[in-house]
């Protein structure tokens, strides 16, 4: 038995340094994360770590040539993505939109702010009553937390809605 395992020894790194010369013998592809997502061979094996990038290993890759955009138009031209007088809102229709706007973010304050005096009624200052299907204190515990993280969330919710209402004209 000793002499497969001495033999064993040595083929083994022998067989890993064939398949890493194969594999190196293939482009490596890096996808590297961000928005846009790059894929790129371009990269050096540090470059890509630095940049936090994985390789794609099997997978076939397609490559897909950017849309050409047209040339800008001459000075002197309109753009034709410039906006025409009519799609200007006026400003008595402005207004209106503000004033609904304001009511429907005034209707939600309202709401939030009658959903944090339930949450804050329940929480009872950190001590709510326990429920009969609370038997286990753990589960009263994560109730508890439950109910602090909500009243945390509803806070921000209300101050968010308040400067949303500060915001508007």
């Amino acid at each position: 038995m000793s002499i497969h395992l001495r033999a064993a020894r040595y083929l083994l790194p022998a067989l890993l340094l064939a398949l890493l010369g194969e594999a190196s013998a293939q482009t490596i592809v890096y996808r590297c994360p961000g928005p846009p997502v790059l894929y790129t061979d371009a990269l050096s094996a540090k470059e890509a770590q630095e940049k936090g990038c994985r390789t794609i290993e099997g997978a076939p890759i397609t490559v897909l040539q950017p849309a050409r955009r047209p040339a800008p138009p001459a000075s002197g031209t309109v753009s034709s993505n410039a906006r025409p007088n009519e799609s200007k809102v006026e400003s008595q229709q402005q207004r209106g939109r503000d004033s609904e706007r304001r009511s429907v973010l005034q209707a939600e304050l309202r709401n939030a702010e009658s959903k944090l005096s339930e949450l804050r009624a329940e929480y009872n200052n950190g001590t709510p009553e326990r429920r009969g299907e609370e038997r286990n204190y753990q589960k009263y515990l994560d109730r508890v937390a439950e109910l602090k993280a909500s009243i945390t969330r509803q806070e921000a919710d209300i101050e968010a809605l308040k400067r949303e209402i500060s915001k508007l004209p």
